[in-house]
């Protein structure tokens, strides 16, 4: 059978082509009498809409770009709640009838190649992932035009974003400890040139200045590497500490690693409280108390705010809330 056509439908709704045009394109100004003649005609013929045709009067793709900016070394891509993020962009995505386009920034090349796809007119809109707090491109893509959101706060003041409440979330845990009646409590932060490592640092030094106590900092980049190697650091620097928040759980569950191999008794000896509540918090040893932060809900978030702005709708940043979730290690 020959595939229906728009001429088809419009005889068998008896109305104009326009009018079947406008409804399929999802046009407000169409009577619902006559969208509903329309709709049933659609589906008693079975025909299906030219994309590309109506791609050319919406000018629309019904595309969208999740851009992850990411070093070489992979350290948000290769996080268990990346895979959290991008589940809940696809389901969000596939629910409004919208297409995913996911794309790797990991060097000035795989940037550039993003940017001339971008310039190419083959999305609607873009959500980027992991940015660094120097990286170029978020100002660059919004230079374009083109409706952008951050998953997290950028130094680009123009693109809208929607983040975890960083410092709120590590004033949860750093007030959790001091109330366990800890008295030396370091940090190990993620990379600082991210905006949720420096927020998260803020918030534990503030809430120990608050207390006139003195801040123990230890660098890491968000792996459980980095977490060992730092609580390594921290045990040499001050072996009387009794507690460390981790700015993230990948570090923490490094950290129990060192803390264990050191002989030190957890929470007895050394309070750990992380960041993120990640599936595997639950099943150290001992399950690990943790900031919870909505990750499937701020990728939601990000979605309706993306959908919004291509929409015209408003560009206000949306601020997700952080609860604590207190198990064994404090």
């Amino acid at each position: 059978m020959k595939r229906p056509t728009l001429e088809v439908v419009a005889a068998r709704a008896g109305v104009s082509k326009s009018s079947v045009s406008r409804v399929i394109n999802g046009e407000t100004t169409v009577a619902p009498q006559i969208r509903d003649v329309v709709m049933q005609a659609v589906h008693e013929l079975g025909y299906v809409p030219n994309g590309a045709a109506r791609n050319l009067v919406t000018r629309r793709t019904d595309t969208l770009a999740v851009v992850v900016s990411d070093p070489p070394q992979g350290v948000v891509s290769d996080d268990p709640l990346f895979s959290a993020v991008v589940r809940a962009v696809s389901r969000e995505l596939e629910a409004a009838g919208k297409r995913l386009v996911l794309m790797l920034a990991e060097s000035d090349q795989s940037r550039t190649r993003v940017e001339q796809y971008i310039a190419g007119a083959h999305v609607d809109g873009v959500l980027l992932v992991a940015l660094h707090g120097t990286d170029p491109l978020p100002a660059a893509l919004a230079r374009q035009g083109l409706p952008v959101v951050s998953f997290n706060r950028t130094s680009a003041q123009d693109v809208p974003y929607v983040a975890l409440d960083n410092a709120g979330g590590a004033v949860l845990a750093v007030r959790h400890l001091l109330e366990r009646g800890r008295r030396r409590i370091a940090t190990i932060t993620g990379p600082l040139e991210l905006h949720e490592a420096r927020e998260r640092l803020d918030g534990y030094r503030h809430t120990l200045r608050d207390t006139g106590r003195r801040s123990i900092v230890a660098l890491g980049d968000f792996t459980r590497a980095s977490g060992a190697e730092a609580m390594h650091q921290l045990l040499d620097d001050d072996p009387d500490l009794d507690a460390v928040f981790a700015a993230n759980d990948l570090m923490a569950i490094g950290a129990l690693r060192t803390l264990h191999q050191a002989g030190r008794r957890v929470p007895e000896d050394v309070a750990i409280v992380g960041f993120d509540d990640i599936e595997a918090a639950s099943y150290t040893t001992p399950a690990l108390t943790s900031v919870s932060s909505p990750m499937a809900d701020q990728a939601t978030a990000a979605v309706h705010l993306l959908l919004s702005l291509i929409d015209g709708g408003p560009t206000d940043p949306v601020i997700m809330p952080n609860e604590l979730v207190v198990r064994e290690s404090s």
